[in-house]
């Protein structure tokens, strides 16, 4: 008996027909008739997700990162057609030789069986080179179709806040538009997106995907022409923020607005107003700025802090979604830091420090031990599927059970075994640490990235406690 996967992928394009379900009971036929044990932990199914890209398609990804292990983990993967694996000819001959030649894995279209002679080859080909016009092509009649769509005005996305979708439009939630108003009368009058964004997350209003409101947000809603009746579309892809890109349309949509006109371009006026003042003083970053930048973080949110003008801020509550209000100069932080590192690499006797162990990472296989639990796991698996699908007795399966969790057991056992250091020999081991790296941390002529990399070796965090941020906890790893 062989083991097999089975990959499955449907995008939001295809029909009822070929849903998961169907492809892989169709699958399962066809490993019981072809004497193939298709374990479920190897099901993979990317579901609404196009193939155009297999970076994309995480399952995908998964499966192949699997089919490298040694041993291979199975002898086959099964496909519902040549078309659910790649649409792009590109990335079916780079896995397939892979999977194929170096992996000994075959890949099989359970509907489109050409055999493997030197004719099925070249049948193989022209299914995929099909499958990658009709992908292309699809992809070129769907954009024409919004395109057109939105020269008539019509609904191409999920609604916008202050609105919900009826009929194929945009309605007006009333209770939303409110807002949408609010925030564009209180940025005319001079508030800042920052300010506006805090008091919209203390009344406790969220996005529609349930996030706080950030800076950001407002931006968005300040530059979304749906505000004033428009629909805004962009073929070549996202507008990542260009609200200006010339590519975009922006068309009359069949929508009520909830913003005048008049409001609208006193908003736009103000947001040009202020780039423009702001730009001469924007300075693009060479390089972090300094090297306690990563390693602080926000006691209230968890978020980072950031350099702003030679103090560390709360980068959330920048983003207005951190009630925090907290702040201390570089340059203090840095003493502080440093001082509590020489108290440690100075003190002749055990001093108390919060030490931070890397948890044991089994799913990570890190070790050749925790390599082979997980592997013994995998054949109580597929034991287990031997004996459901009658290939095994019961007597067969208990010996087996047995004989493969006594050898967990007794690999765990090793694991536990290991030696535990004691805190004080954590401590002495912390303090070769530091006095190795202090002289370079203290060292005005090192960049700060180097003196970040050094410090990322035995500090793993340094929390911003209470909402006024005077006090600081330093964790430290060995």
């Amino acid at each position: 008996m062989k083991t097999a996967a089975a990959y499955i992928r449907v995008s939001t394009e295809d029909q009822v027909e070929f849903s998961p379900d169907s492809q892989l009971e169709r699958i399962r036929e066809y490993a019981k008739k072809n004497n193939y044990i298709l374990p479920q932990e190897f099901v993979f199914i990317d579901e609404g997700i196009s193939g155009r890209k297999a970076e994309k398609r995480p399952q995908f990804m998964r499966m192949i990162g699997l089919a490298k292990q040694q041993p291979k983990p199975f002898d086959a993967i099964l496909l519902w057609k040549f078309s659910r694996f790649a649409r792009n000819r590109e990335d079916s001959i780079v896995y397939k030789s892979m999977l194929r030649k170096q992996c000994g894995i075959d890949v099989i279209s359970i509907t489109e069986n050409i055999g493997d002679d030197k004719m099925s080859v070249l049948i193989e080909a022209l299914i995929e080179a099909m499958d990658e016009f009709y992908s292309v092509n699809l992809s070129e009649e769907v954009k024409r179709g919004m395109t057109e769509k939105a020269r008539r005005g019509g609904v191409l996305a999920p609604p916008a806040y202050g609105y919900k979708a009826e009929n194929g439009r945009y309605v007006i939630v009333p209770e939303e538009a409110e807002v949408i108003r609010t925030v564009f009368r209180r940025y005319t009058e001079g508030i800042g997106m920052l300010r506006i964004a805090k008091d919209l997350n203390a009344l406790g209003i969220r996005t529609h995907r349930g996030g706080k409101i950030e800076n950001r947000t407002i931006e968005y809603w300040l530059n979304n022409p749906i505000y004033i009746g428009k629909i805004r579309w962009t073929p070549s892809g996202k507008t990542a923020r260009n609200y200006h890109n010339p590519e975009s349309m922006v068309t009359d949509g069949h929508h009520e607005p909830i913003i005048d006109n008049e409001t609208w371009e006193l908003a736009q006026k103000r947001m040009k107003e202020q780039k423009e003042k702001y730009r001469p003083y924007y300075k693009p970053r060479e390089s972090i700025s300094h090297w306690l930048v990563s390693l602080a973080r926000c006691g209230v949110c968890g978020g980072p802090l950031i350099n702003c003008s030679g103090y560390f801020y709360c980068n959330n509550r920048n983003k207005g979604t951190c009630p925090g209000n907290g702040s201390i100069n570089v340059k203090k932080l840095e003493n502080i830091v440093l001082t509590q590192l020489h108290e440690i690499m100075d003190s002749p006797t055990y001093i108390s420090v919060p030490i931070k162990k890397p948890k044991p990472k089994y799913k990570d296989n890190n070790t050749l031990l925790e390599q082979q639990i997980q592997k013994a796991y995998t054949r109580l698996e597929r034991v287990k599927e031997a004996y459901e699908q009658g290939i095994d007795t019961i007597e067969e399966y208990k010996i087996n059970k047995q004989k493969i969790t006594s050898e967990i057991a007794k690999m765990e056992a090793e694991i536990k075994a290991e030696p535990q250091t004691s805190p004080e020999e954590d401590f002495r081991k912390l303090q070769s640490l530091i006095s190795t790296a202090i002289e370079t941390l203290e060292d005005d002529t090192i960049l700060a990235k180097e003196k970040n990399e050094v410090a990322k070796g035995f500090i793993a965090e340094i929390n911003k406690t209470g909402l006024d941020g005077k006090e600081f906890d330093i964790f430290y790893r060995i």
